[in-house]
């Protein structure tokens, strides 16, 4: 099925990968939102639970090893062309992990990553789901 108008939502899993005080980010270098910051993550593939497609996009865009601790929120991404029809539609769990190993580098969808304290989030104009994620996520990795 293409991701271009699809004939339904294709699922994606996001990560907020904490290292210390540091969230990892990671600029598009594809369509949709091509050259945004954002979270890394990508398509699940059939047979994989939401953890193991964490893991393995994780591997293949950053090259990071991270371990999955638990389900931080889910996001609509639905974005229509100028007729009103449906351009893209990703279903995306966003899920909160913690580094386990490995530098990171831009690999696969990604052209650039960032290793990004809080404080500093608003340089990289996240969209306003992202931020609201990774601020859920900073949250929740305490609990």
């Amino acid at each position: 099925m293409s991701r271009e108008y699809p004939s339904w939502p294709i699922v994606g899993v996001g990560a907020v990968i904490w290292r210390g005080d540091r969230v990892l980010l990671a600029r598009r270098g594809r369509p949709p939102r091509q050259g945004s910051w954002t979270l890394p993550g990508g398509g699940q593939h059939v047979g994989e639970t939401v953890a193991e497609t964490a893991r393995r996009e994780i591997r293949e865009e950053t090259g990071l090893e991270i371990s999955v601790r638990d389900v931080v929120a889910v996001i609509d991404l639905i974005e229509r062309d100028a007729r009103g029809e449906v351009h893209y539609h990703y279903t995306i769990i966003d899920v909160l992990a913690e580094w386990q190993s490995g530098e990171a580098v831009a690999g696969d969808d990604v052209d650039a990553v960032a290793w990004v304290h809080p404080d500093d989030l608003e340089r990289y104009e996240l969209s306003g789901d992202a931020l609201r994620v990774i601020r859920l996520a900073a949250t929740k990795r305490w609990v």
